[in-house]
């Protein structure tokens, strides 16, 4: 199973807060690695992704009560306490949606569709991938030697 971009970058925007804030320990131990709360350009240019991108992740993430975003001097974006427990199987369930793994009443629907059994097998499969995830948290994510490694891609704040 391949992610969306989106999912993909819905994680590590999570997990990035998760370190600048401490929940993975490293941003108290080095403190001039990482800004507490990171705009969402500084989140972008760390994870050398397109600022468009990352706004529109940031806005879903803030809907689902993950993250807060505030404007202005002294702003930026911070993980709720709902975002450091979050279930990742969660958070890529409602990134990827529920949807079938395959379209097989698309724009030209598989001939198979009344009799096939791979559609359930996929459906299953799919389940049992959003399974495996649903027991780690972001905290998990960001955990020694994660943590520390994150903090180290990230730019250091300017003077």
């Amino acid at each position: 199973m391949r992610l969306l971009r989106s999912t993909d970058l819905a994680l590590r925007v999570l997990m990035r807060l998760a370190v600048a804030d401490g929940t993975g320990g490293a941003a108290r131990e080095n403190p001039t690695t990482a800004r507490e709360n990171p705009t969402t350009r500084e989140v972008a240019e760390a994870m050398d992704v397109p600022y468009t991108h990352a706004a529109k992740v940031v806005a879903e993430l803030q809907h689902m009560g993950l993250l807060t975003a505030r404007r202005g001097r002294g702003g930026g974006l911070a993980l709720t306490e709902a975002g450091r427990g979050a279930s990742v199987g969660a958070i890529v369930r409602a990134f990827e949606g529920e949807g079938d793994v395959v379209d097989c009443e698309g724009a030209s629907p598989c001939p198979l569709h009344t009799g096939c059994r791979l559609r359930g097998a996929l459906r299953r499969a799919q389940e049992a991938f959003f399974a495996a995830l649903d027991p780690v948290t972001v905290r998990d994510m960001v955990a020694a030697p994660t943590g520390p490694l994150l903090l180290g891609l990230s730019p250091k704040p300017a003077a």
